[in-house]
Formats: C-alpha cells, sequence, structure tokens
C-alpha cells in the first residue's frame, strides 16, 4: 500500500468472497501468509509498499506465527478518542498518539488488520462505547475505505448510539497521488494531520479543557 496502491479498498472492496488483508508491518504479513496457508479460500494480502526497508522484531515462531482474519488489534489503549486505521497509515498514526499524548490527550488505536472481513468481533464499537468519539484514518481517496469502515461500525455494529461527537474521517487528497519524491507527504495523512484533527475534535467535544 501507499503511492499509487493506496486506492485499496475502493478498488478491491467489491471482490467479495475473498479475503482482503491489509497487514501494518511484514511481521504481521507474514502471519497472514500463513494463516492463509492452512485455508481453501482465496485472499488478497497487500503489502505496505514504503515498510520493506524497515527494520522489524521478528517472533521466534515465525514459520509459525498466524494472524486470525477479521480480529483487529488495539495497539494502544486511551480513553477519548477512537482511532481506527491499517496498513501503512498505522505508523503515522502511531506517531500522532504520540504527539497527542504530550497534549493530555488519550487516543485509542485500532488497527484493523482486515477489511475483508471486517471487525466480527465487533470490538470497534466497544471502544467508541468507552470513548464516545471516533476517526477513521486511511489513506484511500474520501468515499473510499474511510466510508467502508465507518458504515460498518456506525450502521453495521450499533456504534451510533454511543456518540457524543461527529464521527471524523481522515483520507488521502482526492486526486491521483503525484510522482514526486516528496508526493506522499504531501497527498497522505501524516502524523501532524493525525494531531490536527484529533486535536480539534477534542476542543470542540471539551473547550474547557483545552482553553
Amino acid at each position: 500500500i501507499w503511492h499509487s496502491g493506496s486506492p485499496i479498498q475502493m478498488l478491491l472492496g467489491s471482490l467479495r468472497g475473498m479475503y482482503l488483508c491489509v497487514p501494518r508491518n511484514f511481521v504481521q504479513a507474514a502471519g497472514m501468509y500463513n494463516t492463509m496457508l492452512h485455508s481453501d479460500d482465496p485472499a488478497l494480502i497487500i503489502e505496505c509498499l514504503n515498510g520493506y526497508r524497515l527494520k522489524e522484531r521478528m517472533p521466534d515462531n515465525i514459520g509459525e506465527y498466524t494472524v486470525p482474519l477479521g480480529v483487529p488489534e488495539t495497539l494502544v489503549e486511551g480513553t477519548d478518542v477512537t482511532l481506527i486505521t491499517y496498513g501503512s497509515c498505522v505508523r503515522e498514526a502511531l506517531a500522532g498518539v504520540e504527539l497527542l499524548k504530550k497534549h493530555g490527550i488519550s487516543v485509542e488505536l485500532i488497527d484493523v488488520q482486515t477489511l475483508l472481513p471486517f471487525d466480527l468481533e465487533h470490538r470497534i464499537s466497544a471502544s467508541l462505547r468507552k470513548t464516545n468519539r471516533i476517526v477513521f484514518m486511511d489513506e484511500d481517496v474520501p468515499g473510499g475505505a474511510s466510508a467502508y469502515m465507518m458504515r460498518e461500525v456506525l450502521e453495521v455494529q450499533g456504534g451510533f448510539q454511543y456518540l457524543d461527537s461527529a464521527p471524523v474521517t481522515l483520507t488521502s487528497r482526492p486526486h491521483r497521488p503525484p510522482y514526486g519524491s516528496d508526493g506522499d507527504y504531501f497527498t497522505k495523512p501524516n502524523a501532524e494531520d493525525v494531531f490536527e484533527v484529533v486535536y480539534r475534535l477534542m476542543t470542540e467535544a471539551e473547550p474547557g479543557r483545552f482553553s
């Protein structure tokens, strides 16, 4: 994912009957490959294009390590806002969460891990029930994966009933990615965007706390 492959849900989300896996790193990708090697079902595992040269800590059992499909993972626990994302955006989200922590904002960061199937155990709506605010972040164009995830959480899982603030999406810019060395920085969501969106959400919800 990242760059010209970013509209992944927009392009591939209609291929029902096939798993759509979006690992945040290559350890998770290996776990998904191992899972699918024991399955008879077709799947697409979309690797992070901007993660090929990054070093990662590997489990000792990398050959047996598996990742369950349709089960999001909570990477950071928080109480103020639930932030939902996947794939290459996870690193940017983690950096943004650290910036927000310095300003006293506690973000619960959840990696969905697979778009098809999506959160079979309704873990995201359980998080929303705790925080009452939610942000959907992805690298797709507006109306892509963010809209899909929002519908799944708010309508299918009934998460709308827990909202104290309007849900927010943070996506790529509404155009094709430029083919320059800095194109991704200016067109994809980054840590500063995460900070700006979540901080604005919190100041509108609790103005006295951030005056």
